[in-house]
C-alpha cells in the first residue's frame, strides 16, 4: 500500500509499504478522506510534536477494512471518522476528565502512523460511526472536536459579542460553532477576500480586513483562530474589561508572545488556550449529520495521496484560493 512518510522535518516521501494487520480491538480502516491541517505544516516543518519518522494525518475518514479480535461495535463495510488522541484513561489527568493531557498520550498521525495512507490500524476505542456523512465531510469530526472544546473553554453564552481572527477552516468553524452557542454578535478578521466572504455565508455578522477597523476594549470573547505570533499578540488589545481571550490557533513551538501584563491585569482578563479535544467526537458527528455546521464550502481542493508533496505546498502557498485540502488515498 502506499503511505506518506515524513522521514525529517521538511522531508516527506509516498512509499510502498505492506498493509498492516489490525490486533486485538483494533480496526484496519480504509482511508477515503484526509484533511491538511496546520498541525500537519508543523510537523513537516519540525515545528511541532512527532517521532520521526511519521506518517502524518490526523483529520480522517474511510471504510472499516477488517477487524481484530474482542471488536464489538463494527464490522466491515461501517463507515467511520477516527478520533486521533488515544488517552491511558489511568494516570491522574485521565482520571480527573483531562483526557488531552494524559500522561502517555499517543497520537494517529503525531507520534503513531496516521491517514494520509491507505490503510491504518487504530484502536476500537477511538472510532465514530459516520453513517451516510460523505467522507470528505466526516473527515471534520476531529477538527469540529476540537472547535466544539475550544467554544466550552471560552464558555461563549447569549447575546456575546463575539471577536475571531482568521476565517480559515477552523475559523469558520468557530463562527457556526458561535452561533450555536448564542453570540448575539460575530465580527471576524480575515485578510483573504475569499475566506472573508465564506465567514459572512457561514453566519459572520461582521467582516473587516485590518486591526484599524476593530474598536479596542469591544469585544466579550476573542478567538484566535490564527496560530500566527504578531495575532495573538493583538488579542487582549480588543476585548473588553473582564472578557475573555482564547487562543486557538497552533502557534510554532519555541516562539514568545508580546504582550503587556499589566494590561492583562487592569482589564481582569481571561486568558485560555485550548488543547486537542475531550471526549467531543460524538458531539461533532452528531452537528455534521444535524447540518447545524456546514463544511462543504470550507474544501477547496481534493487530491490523490501521491499529491501530498503538492498539496502541502497548495497550504504553504496562501494563495486566496486554497482552503481545506482533502487528501483521497483510495479516492
Amino acid at each position: 500500500m502506499k503511505s506518506v512518510v515524513i522521514e525529517r522535518p521538511n522531508e516527506i516521501s509516498v512509499l510502498e509499504r505492506d498493509v498492516p494487520e489490525p490486533g486485538p480491538g483494533q480496526l484496519m480502516v480504509q482511508v477515503m478522506a484526509s484533511g491538511i491541517c496546520g498541525t500537519d505544516l508543523h510537523i513537516y516543518r519540525g515545528e511541532y510534536m512527532g517521532n520521526y519518522p511519521v506518517i502524518p494525518g490526523h483529520e480522517f475518514s474511510g471504510v472499516v477494512a477488517a477487524t481484530g479480535s474482542g471488536v464489538t461495535r463494527f464490522q466491515v463495510g461501517d463507515r467511520v471518522a477516527v478520533e486521533p488522541n488515544i488517552a491511558c484513561d489511568n494516570c491522574i489527568n485521565c482520571l480527573n476528565n483531562r483526557q488531552n493531557f494524559c500522561l502517555n498520550w499517543q497520537a494517529i498521525g503525531v507520534t503513531l502512523p496516521g491517514g494520509m495512507e491507505e490503510y491504518v490500524i487504530v484502536p476500537e476505542r477511538t472510532v465514530f460511526y459516520i453513517g451516510e456523512l460523505p467522507f470528505d465531510v466526516g473527515a471534520f469530526m476531529e477538527p469540529l472536536s476540537c472547535v466544539v472544546h475550544g467554544v466550552q473553554r471560552a464558555n461563549i453564552g447569549l447575546a456575546d459579542h463575539v471577536a475571531i481572527f482568521g476565517a480559515g477552516p477552523i475559523g469558520n468553524l468557530m463562527i457556526q460553532m458561535a452561533r450555536i452557542q448564542g453570540a448575539a454578535r460575530i465580527t471576524v478578521l480575515e485578510i483573504n477576500p475569499g475566506r472573508a466572504e465564506l465567514a459572512r455565508q457561514l453566519g459572520a455578522d461582521h467582516v473587516v480586513h485590518s486591526f484599524d477597523e476593530l474598536r479596542p476594549d469591544t469585544y466579550d470573547i476573542v478567538i484566535d483562530a490564527t496560530g500566527a505570533i504578531p495575532v495573538m499578540n493583538r488579542t487582549i488589545e480588543f476585548v473588553r474589561k473582564g472578557g475573555t481571550v482564547l487562543l486557538f490557533g497552533v502557534p510554532p513551538s519555541g516562539r514568545n508572545l508580546e504582550v503587556e501584563a499589566f494590561k492583562i491585569f487592569q482589564k481582569g482578563l481571561t486568558v485560555l488556550s485550548s488543547f486537542t479535544s475531550v471526549r467531543n467526537s460524538f458531539q461533532a458527528v452528531d452537528l455534521l449529520q444535524s447540518g447545524q455546521v456546514r463544511v462543504e464550502s470550507l474544501i477547496s481542493h481534493r487530491l490523490p495521496l501521491e499529491e501530498m508533496p503538492h498539496a502541502l505546498a497548495l497550504i504553504e502557498s496562501r494563495d486566496p484560493a486554497v482552503k481545506k485540502v482533502i487528501v483521497q488515498p483510495n479516492g
